[in-house]
């Protein structure tokens, strides 16, 4: 494995259980040659990081744009925790040298590898926060992914959900997505839309609010995570 104590001066941060860090940087794939490496894949850990960064990143914004909506908040944290982003994170930090993944993965394309540092990244926030907890973990996102946050809203990448959906969709799947009126609920001043988001004539989600497009803006954000979710079981199938 590679020299450990140098990636960790590249994060300005120092494990106190090292295993934590080993098991990060462990990919799936990598067992498979090594079987009797001692520690699990990262998967676990990228969970728990999943959750940890959307937590932090929410809250950062949330304090940061108290005059924001919902939906501007939630097109600059999904600018900031998608796998593109995260990606770009991980080569920053020289992640790709120290990760450990089969021959055959580490000559994957690049979109695979992206994903794959993604979801690194993922684990190493989780890693960082079974190690030292919320306020380490949280002075490591605001280090590395909230730094990019100038970027996001300079270049506009902050789309609302819907405009993130129909590029994903026509990128990945080659359809644009279409909207539907599911069913409609309550009284005339008190209205539930639930609305269902298609690619073709396959509905992709569901969506539920208290309008017509914000129905919709809840079932393409929902879409985009199941779309996101999709790429990543693709590339670990």
């Amino acid at each position: 494995m590679a020299n450990l104590s140098a990636f960790q001066n590249i994060l300005g941060f120092t494990f106190k259980e090292e295993s934590l860090l080993k098991e990060a940087l462990t990919h799936r794939s990598y067992l498979n040659e090594h079987p009797s490496w001692p520690l699990s894949h990262n998967e676990r850990l990228e969970y728990l990081g999943d959750a940890v960064l959307e937590l932090v990143v929410s809250r950062f914004l949330f304090e940061k744009f108290s005059d924001f909506p919902e939906g501007k908040l939630t097109g600059l944290r999904a600018a900031l925790v998608n796998y593109r982003m995260l990606s770009k994170v991980a080569s920053e930090i020289s992640l790709d040298k120290f990760i450990l993944m089969s021959k055959g993965e580490s000559k994957d394309s690049v979109k695979a590898k992206e994903i794959i540092m993604a979801n690194a990244m993922e684990a190493l926030i989780g890693a960082v926060y079974m190690d030292s907890g919320y306020d380490s973990a949280e002075k490591f996102i605001n280090k590395f992914v909230l730094s990019h946050l100038d970027e996001v809203v300079n270049l506009g990448l902050d789309k609302d959900a819907k405009s993130l959906l129909q590029e994903l969709a026509q990128e990945k799947e080659k359809v644009t997505p279409t909207y539907r009126v599911l069913k409609e609920e309550g009284p005339d001043h008190k209205r539930t839309f639930y609305v269902g988001v298609f690619f073709g004539e396959e509905m992709m989600e569901r969506g539920v609010g208290s309008s017509k497009q914000e129905a919709e803006t809840n079932a393409a954000e929902n879409a985009i995570k199941t779309l996101e979710e999709k790429m990543k079981w693709q590339i670990q199938k």
